[in-house]
């Protein structure tokens, strides 16, 4: 046979050889897409391809990523970001796309084929699979996940844990327990977010008795003691361990006394007025046949600790007040309108059906009954006694409101804290409840400390300057309230805390030894949420302290308190039918009609009617004489505003506008790019921080004072080598004397961001933008922006 030899290859290449070396032929590692936890956080269940809806329709700005469900929040992960300049608070304790279980509200699945949708609830079966899940969230957001590209058995799942663990049985599956439980059987020394404290929160926890008496010593009650008599909670199990009562009233008296008031919550002591009149707080009575013997013994009581012994008003708050369930109805109004229903419908439609919710009426209803409480301890220089059916709702509101209109030390940051703390949080309000963070009834659910916000922020909107805290710091504590894992917002009070510690370390069979104590922390340690730097949102730069420099003819003075022409000395001794009193407390003023409207007018027109009436509406002219509560009220208007005095709130309608960095802060259609009130507090904050800066070099400049000790270089030079001190200030100047122009992502909402947390459709251009306050509001700051600079 033939061999065939084979033939020569004649084609030529004249290209350099291919790389055939592995290593640089392999594309880098994919980085997966993992979420950040907590000590003692879990995933419970998660699903790949997931889109995050930016808008109503498909957008080429949805995100994808990965889901998850953990036992503490949803996270979404994702390696992409969005296109927009924008800022955002930065939590510790949560990512960007997170949302705490505990904040959501409402679990919805939909089935965009079959056109099915179900409300999930805990334990609950779900027969199709869903293309789209949307989570109502009680901070008023809305969020919007499609999984049109996910497995249909991992969206189901993720879908059914996301509703289980939003409903936990018992405050013991709240996360905060697993954290602090890991933290104690890991023995580690680390924070709520991994970092080590920061030295923890100066807020008066008024656990025990040396707070009680430092209050008393600051407000100058003589005449009241603290007293012991619950300690173990034996007598009342919703009052704190400590209280203040009059000293007249001995012990065994107390304990006689408290089986005939509801909840066996005896009356306790709020705050005492300058002048000796003392803010107190009761329950019903429900011994109709002890009712007089004990109002009368109550009243003696009180009578006597006032050192001109001055009379005593008793305010039915029941009687006079929306009660916890109409306010709870009012909200879900005003969160349909503000973030579910479409804005488009006109102006004035959309303000009347703010105006129907009835929450502006309510803030309005609880700031005029504060009125009339401060001008009975101001004005008539009498005592007050706040009754409520179980004195723990209500009266926090008012007296809390109270004391703020009165005492500056109040509206100060520290002294704020101290203020929620002792009024709210150790007068037992039932937060684990009013949150309803077990989800177990609606009828216990109610926004009252949202409502009280809202009420101090319209004094802050009327008094900026009268308050070291921002309206960020209102919201952000508002927000903290759907994070559980501080001990603040997760009892119904100081006996219900200690009996939940108690049985979490009995079934977690946790021993602890002598001095150790475990215990949730409070919100006030904000550290743990924020950084120093965006802790600066906090402080006010307008905020005039108790002795804030200013100049005048050319010197630099004190700011000091000055003293009220108060109605104590000329209304002292007024019989109480002359004051008008039972009026205003139990009905309206005889010059003003509902909703502060004079006569019979309906309503106030909306446009082109403020200016021209505020004054002229506020007191008008009639032949009927003033009652000794509107000459007090007018006297008060009449002059300027003391920032370290008494204020009284304008309850107009036209004064009373809607908080709309809480309520509108994600919707994106409300947004004002590069506008709102913060560009006028990113003018003022870069002056105040000019005059820091030019205060700190003076006196660098001067030099240490005779006989004072110099301070530490912080770089280890020599003592007293100059050092620039930290500002107070989030917004900075770039360099003296030239401001820096606003930044891309300062917008209406800052420091929040809208993108990304709504699932409506994006309608830019419609009438809400003009109920933003519009044309007038951002001309003054834009023109106050451009005189700065």
């Amino acid at each position: 046979m033939f061999t065939v030899r084979p033939l020569k290859p004649t084609f030529k290449s004249y290209l350099p050889p291919l790389q055939t070396d592995v290593k640089k032929s392999q594309h880098p590692p994919v980085k997966k897409l993992e979420a950040t936890l907590l000590p003692g956080e879990i995933v419970v269940n998660e699903v790949n391809f997931v889109r995050k809806c930016i808008g109503a329709e498909k957008s080429h700005d949805d995100l994808w990523g990965k889901l998850i469900c953990t036992n503490f929040k949803v996270s979404f992960v994702t390696h992409e970001a969005l296109a927009q300049p924008r800022f955002q608070v930065s939590n510790r304790l949560l990512g960007e796309h997170d949302i705490p279980l505990a904040c959501v509200d409402q679990v919805v699945t939909v089935n965009d084929a079959k056109g099915k949708k179900k409300v999930l609830g805990s334990n609950q079966k779900l027969k199709f699979n869903p293309s789209e899940l949307i989570l109502y969230c009680k901070d008023f957001r809305i969020v919007r996940f499609s999984f049109d590209e996910a497995g249909p058995e991992g969206a189901k799942k993720v879908c059914l844990a996301i509703a289980h663990y939003s409903r936990p049985a018992d405050p013991q599956l709240l996360f905060g327990f697993e954290l602090i439980g890991t933290r104690y059987l890991g023995s580690t020394e680390d924070g709520l977010n991994g970092a080590r404290p920061t030295g923890g929160s100066q807020t008066p926890l008024f656990a025990c008795s040396s707070d009680w008496d430092r209050e008393i010593k600051r407000t100058g009650a003589a005449e009241w003691r603290v007293c012991s008599v619950n300690q173990g909670y034996g007598v009342s199990p919703s009052l704190p361990e400590f209280f203040v009562v009059p000293a007249s009233l001995a012990d065994q008296d107390l304990r006689q006394y408290a089986e005939a008031f509801s909840g066996q919550r005896l009356p306790v002591w709020c705050w005492n007025h300058p002048n000796g009149s003392a803010l107190t707080r009761m329950a019903a009575i429900t011994d109709p046949l002890q009712q007089k013997r004990l109002d009368q013994r109550i009243c003696n009581a009180i009578i006597k600790s006032h050192p001109q012994r001055g009379d005593v008003h008793k305010a039915d708050l029941d009687k006079n007040l929306p009660s916890i369930q109409q306010v709870h109805n009012s909200l879900v109004r005003l969160r349909h309108i503000c973030v579910i229903d479409p804005f488009e419908e006109t102006e004035e439609r959309w303000l009347s059906s703010v105006e129907n919710s009835q929450w502006l009426d309510y803030v309005r209803t609880f700031l005029k009954h504060s009125c009339d409480v401060v001008y009975i301890l101001e004005g008539l220089n009498a005592s007050v006694i706040l009754q409520e059916e179980e004195g723990r709702d209500l009266s926090c509101v008012v007296s809390s409101l109270v004391q703020i209109m009165v005492d500056p030390h109040f509206r100060s940051l520290s002294g704020f804290q101290s203020l929620v703390q002792k009024e709210w949080v150790m007068a037992g309000h039932r937060f684990l409840d009013r949150c309803n963070h077990l989800k177990k009834s609606d009828k216990e659910e109610s926004p009252l400390f949202l409502l009280f916000l809202d009420c101090v922020w319209q004094l802050m909107n009327q008094y900026p300057s009268a308050f070291e805290f921002t309206e960020t710091y209102l919201a952000l504590l508002s927000d903290s309230m759907w994070v559980p894992v501080f001990s603040t917002f997760l009892f119904n009070g100081p006996k219900h805390h200690a009996d939940t510690m108690h049985d979490f370390l009995e079934d977690k069979k946790i021993t602890l030894g002598e001095g150790e104590e475990l215990c949730l922390p409070p919100v006030w340690d904000w550290s743990q949420q924020l950084s120093v730097t965006d802790q600066a949102l906090f402080n006010n730069p307008i905020y005039v302290g108790k002795a804030a420099p200013y100049a005048h003819n050319g010197a630099v003075k004190s700011f000091r308190r000055t003293k009220h022409k108060t109605w104590s000395s000329t209304l002292r001794g007024t019989p109480p039918s002359q004051t008008g009193w039972s009026s205003t407390l139990r009905g309206t003023p005889p010059a003003l009609a509902r909703n502060g409207l004079q006569g019979s007018q309906g309503t106030l027109p909306r446009r082109n009617s403020l200016a021209a009436q505020l004054k002229s509406d506020l007191f008008p002219v009639r032949d009927v004489p003033e009652s000794p509560s509107e000459r007090f009220a007018r006297d008060w208007f009449s002059g300027p505003a003391d920032p370290q005095g008494l204020l009284l709130p304008q309850l107009l309608p036209s004064h009373l506008a809607l908080w709309r960095l809480y309520f509108l802060r994600w919707v994106p259609e409300a947004v004002i790019p590069r506008g709102g009130p913060v560009t006028a507090v990113h003018a003022v904050s870069q002056l105040a921080h000019e005059i820091e800066t030019l205060q700190s070099q003076l006196r660098r400049y001067k030099g240490p004072t005779p006989g004072s000790t110099p301070r530490a270089s912080p770089a280890g030079g020599p003592p007293g080598t100059p050092h620039a001190e930290p500002s107070r200030m989030f917004f900075k100047a770039g360099s003296l004397y030239e401001p820096s122009p606003p930044p891309e992502f300062l917008s209406s909402s800052f420091p929040f961001t809208p993108v990304g947390n709504l699932c409506r459709p994006n309608l830019r251009g419609t009438p809400i933008s003009k109920l933003l306050n519009g044309a007038k509001t951002w001309l003054s700051t834009e023109t106050l922006a451009g005189e700065t600079a």
